[in-house]
Protein backbone atom coordinates (compact mmCIF):
# COMPACT_ATOMS: atom_id res chain seq x y z
CA UNK A 1 0.00 0.00 0.00
CA UNK A 2 2.20 2.88 -1.09
CA UNK A 3 -0.62 5.26 -1.48
CA UNK A 4 -3.79 5.02 0.70
CA UNK A 5 -5.00 8.49 -0.11
CA UNK A 6 -5.03 10.44 -3.30
CA UNK A 7 -6.85 13.65 -4.38
CA UNK A 8 -7.14 16.87 -3.25
CA UNK A 9 -4.47 16.00 -0.49
CA UNK A 10 -2.25 12.50 -1.27
CA UNK A 11 -1.28 10.25 1.93
CA UNK A 12 1.47 8.35 1.50
CA UNK A 13 1.69 4.81 3.73
CA UNK A 14 4.52 6.43 6.31
CA UNK A 15 3.02 8.91 6.63
CA UNK A 16 -0.27 7.16 7.91
CA UNK A 17 1.74 4.96 10.06
CA UNK A 18 3.35 7.97 11.36
CA UNK A 19 0.30 9.79 12.13
CA UNK A 20 -2.08 6.64 13.33
CA UNK A 21 0.96 6.28 15.83
CA UNK A 22 0.42 9.83 17.32
CA UNK A 23 -3.05 9.17 17.38
CA UNK A 24 -2.18 6.41 19.69
CA UNK A 25 0.05 8.24 21.82
CA UNK A 26 -2.07 11.12 22.12
CA UNK A 27 -4.80 9.05 23.77
CA UNK A 28 -2.71 7.46 25.89
CA UNK A 29 -0.59 10.18 27.09
CA UNK A 30 -3.39 11.73 29.56
CA UNK A 31 -4.16 8.51 31.76
CA UNK A 32 -0.34 7.69 31.96
CA UNK A 33 0.75 11.47 32.74
CA UNK A 34 -2.16 10.76 35.88
CA UNK A 35 -0.38 8.13 37.01
CA UNK A 36 3.28 9.68 36.81
CA UNK A 37 1.36 12.81 38.36
CA UNK A 38 0.05 10.31 41.12
CA UNK A 39 3.26 8.15 41.98
CA UNK A 40 4.93 11.87 42.74
CA UNK A 41 2.04 13.13 45.12
CA UNK A 42 2.99 9.91 46.81
CA UNK A 43 6.65 10.45 46.64
CA UNK A 44 5.89 14.05 48.09
CA UNK A 45 3.64 14.01 51.01
CA UNK A 46 3.01 10.79 52.87
CA UNK A 47 -0.19 11.18 54.78
CA UNK A 48 -3.33 8.92 54.26
CA UNK A 49 -5.45 10.95 52.63
CA UNK A 50 -2.96 11.65 50.47
CA UNK A 51 -1.98 8.39 50.30
CA UNK A 52 -5.87 7.51 49.21
CA UNK A 53 -6.01 10.18 46.87
CA UNK A 54 -3.32 9.37 44.59
CA UNK A 55 -3.87 5.60 44.35
CA UNK A 56 -7.13 6.35 43.77
CA UNK A 57 -6.30 8.68 40.38
CA UNK A 58 -3.34 5.86 39.81
CA UNK A 59 -5.98 3.17 39.91
CA UNK A 60 -8.38 4.79 37.99
CA UNK A 61 -6.00 6.23 34.96
CA UNK A 62 -4.05 2.80 34.88
CA UNK A 63 -7.84 1.46 34.17
CA UNK A 64 -8.21 3.80 31.15
CA UNK A 65 -4.72 3.67 29.69
CA UNK A 66 -5.99 -0.86 29.57
CA UNK A 67 -8.82 -0.22 27.96
CA UNK A 68 -7.38 2.05 25.50
CA UNK A 69 -4.45 0.01 24.33
CA UNK A 70 -6.86 -2.87 23.96
CA UNK A 71 -9.26 -1.02 22.21
CA UNK A 72 -6.08 -0.07 20.32
CA UNK A 73 -4.95 -2.68 19.53
CA UNK A 74 -7.58 -4.48 17.95
CA UNK A 75 -9.19 -0.66 15.89
CA UNK A 76 -5.29 0.14 14.73
CA UNK A 77 -3.04 -2.58 15.31
CA UNK A 78 -2.47 -6.18 12.85
CA UNK A 79 -4.44 -8.25 15.06
CA UNK A 80 -3.16 -11.19 14.18
CA UNK A 81 -1.45 -12.67 10.59
CA UNK A 82 -2.98 -11.67 7.18
CA UNK A 83 -6.42 -13.20 6.68
CA UNK A 84 -7.32 -13.49 10.59
CA UNK A 85 -10.86 -13.43 11.90
CA UNK A 86 -11.75 -11.29 15.03
CA UNK A 87 -14.79 -12.67 17.59
CA UNK A 88 -17.49 -9.60 17.30
CA UNK A 89 -17.68 -10.49 21.38
CA UNK A 90 -13.82 -9.33 21.73
CA UNK A 91 -14.82 -6.07 19.76
CA UNK A 92 -17.99 -5.38 22.00
CA UNK A 93 -15.63 -6.62 24.98
CA UNK A 94 -12.88 -3.90 24.58
CA UNK A 95 -15.66 -1.23 23.12
CA UNK A 96 -17.75 -0.80 26.58
CA UNK A 97 -14.47 -1.23 28.11
CA UNK A 98 -13.30 2.19 26.91
CA UNK A 99 -16.81 3.77 25.81
CA UNK A 100 -19.55 2.50 27.87
CA UNK A 101 -19.11 5.10 31.11
CA UNK A 102 -21.20 7.32 33.46
CA UNK A 103 -21.36 9.75 30.17
CA UNK A 104 -22.20 7.35 27.18
CA UNK A 105 -23.99 3.76 26.78
CA UNK A 106 -23.77 1.71 23.53
CA UNK A 107 -26.67 -0.87 22.77
CA UNK A 108 -24.75 -3.69 20.82
CA UNK A 109 -27.45 -5.23 18.61
CA UNK A 110 -24.66 -7.23 16.45
CA UNK A 111 -24.85 -11.48 16.42
CA UNK A 112 -21.77 -12.83 17.78
CA UNK A 113 -19.78 -13.99 15.15
CA UNK A 114 -16.31 -14.29 13.15
CA UNK A 115 -15.55 -10.84 11.01
CA UNK A 116 -12.69 -10.45 8.80
CA UNK A 117 -9.99 -8.52 10.59
CA UNK A 118 -10.68 -5.27 8.54
CA UNK A 119 -14.53 -5.41 9.05
CA UNK A 120 -14.11 -5.20 13.01
CA UNK A 121 -11.70 -2.69 12.86
CA UNK A 122 -13.82 -0.87 10.76
CA UNK A 123 -16.55 -0.91 12.84
CA UNK A 124 -14.36 0.15 16.05
CA UNK A 125 -13.25 3.14 14.32
CA UNK A 126 -16.68 4.16 13.27
CA UNK A 127 -17.45 3.72 16.98
CA UNK A 128 -14.69 6.54 17.20
CA UNK A 129 -16.26 8.66 14.46
CA UNK A 130 -19.50 8.40 16.67
CA UNK A 131 -18.31 8.99 20.02
CA UNK A 132 -17.12 12.06 18.50
CA UNK A 133 -20.08 13.46 17.39
CA UNK A 134 -21.54 13.34 21.06
CA UNK A 135 -19.02 15.95 23.07
CA UNK A 136 -21.70 15.75 26.22
CA UNK A 137 -22.35 11.60 25.96
CA UNK A 138 -25.41 10.34 25.16
CA UNK A 139 -26.19 6.76 23.82
CA UNK A 140 -24.23 4.39 20.62
CA UNK A 141 -26.72 2.10 19.29
CA UNK A 142 -24.77 -0.38 17.23
CA UNK A 143 -27.58 -2.26 14.30
CA UNK A 144 -26.47 -4.38 11.12
CA UNK A 145 -26.31 -2.44 8.20
CA UNK A 146 -30.02 -2.57 6.35
CA UNK A 147 -28.17 -4.41 3.52
CA UNK A 148 -26.85 -7.21 5.97
CA UNK A 149 -23.24 -6.65 5.09
CA UNK A 150 -21.77 -3.72 7.20
CA UNK A 151 -22.98 -1.69 9.86
CA UNK A 152 -24.92 1.08 11.08
CA UNK A 153 -23.73 3.64 14.34
CA UNK A 154 -26.40 6.16 15.79
CA UNK A 155 -24.75 8.55 17.89
CA UNK A 156 -27.54 10.33 19.70
CA UNK A 157 -27.11 12.55 23.01
CA UNK A 158 -27.41 16.86 23.58
CA UNK A 159 -26.18 18.60 20.84
CA UNK A 160 -25.06 15.71 18.74
CA UNK A 161 -22.89 17.17 15.79
CA UNK A 162 -21.38 16.36 12.66
CA UNK A 163 -17.92 18.16 12.13
CA UNK A 164 -18.24 19.67 8.56
CA UNK A 165 -14.99 18.07 8.02
CA UNK A 166 -16.10 14.19 8.52
CA UNK A 167 -17.92 13.41 5.74
CA UNK A 168 -14.82 14.11 3.29
CA UNK A 169 -12.32 12.98 5.38
CA UNK A 170 -14.09 9.58 5.02
CA UNK A 171 -14.48 9.38 1.64
CA UNK A 172 -10.93 9.95 0.87
CA UNK A 173 -11.32 13.20 -0.91
CA UNK A 174 -10.09 15.95 1.92
CA UNK A 175 -9.38 19.68 1.17
CA UNK A 176 -7.28 20.26 3.98
CA UNK A 177 -4.10 19.18 5.31
CA UNK A 178 -4.12 15.84 7.70
CA UNK A 179 -3.13 16.12 11.18
CA UNK A 180 -2.93 13.23 13.83
CA UNK A 181 -6.62 14.82 14.66
CA UNK A 182 -8.01 14.17 11.05
CA UNK A 183 -5.93 11.09 10.63
CA UNK A 184 -8.65 8.63 12.34
CA UNK A 185 -11.61 9.57 10.03
CA UNK A 186 -9.54 9.18 7.10
CA UNK A 187 -7.86 5.79 8.29
CA UNK A 188 -12.49 4.46 8.45
CA UNK A 189 -12.65 5.54 5.00
CA UNK A 190 -9.35 3.59 3.79
CA UNK A 191 -10.72 0.17 5.87
CA UNK A 192 -14.74 0.37 4.57
CA UNK A 193 -12.92 0.85 0.98
CA UNK A 194 -10.41 -2.14 1.59
CA UNK A 195 -14.02 -4.03 2.79
CA UNK A 196 -15.99 -3.08 -0.63
CA UNK A 197 -18.30 -0.93 1.15
CA UNK A 198 -19.31 2.48 1.30
CA UNK A 199 -19.16 4.59 4.49
CA UNK A 200 -21.38 8.00 5.23
CA UNK A 201 -22.16 9.95 8.09
CA UNK A 202 -25.52 11.92 8.02
CA UNK A 203 -27.36 14.51 10.32
CA UNK A 204 -31.05 12.47 11.08
CA UNK A 205 -33.93 13.21 13.49
CA UNK A 206 -32.30 10.29 15.81
CA UNK A 207 -28.90 11.96 15.75
CA UNK A 208 -26.13 11.28 13.84
CA UNK A 209 -25.30 8.05 11.53
CA UNK A 210 -22.59 6.76 10.99
CA UNK A 211 -23.54 3.50 7.95
CA UNK A 212 -21.22 1.67 5.84
CA UNK A 213 -22.85 -0.91 3.46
Amino acid sequence: MSAPLSGPIALGALDLAALLCSRVCHDLISPIGAIVNGLEVLEEDKSDETRTFAMDLIKKSAHQASAKLQFCRLAFGAAGSAGAQIDLGDAEKVARGLLDDDKTSIIWNLPRELLGKNRAKLLLNMLLVAIGCIPRGGTLTIDPAEAGKGFRITASGLNARLAEATPELLAGSPTRMIDAHAIQPVYTGILARDCGLTLSAVVAAEGVVVTAC
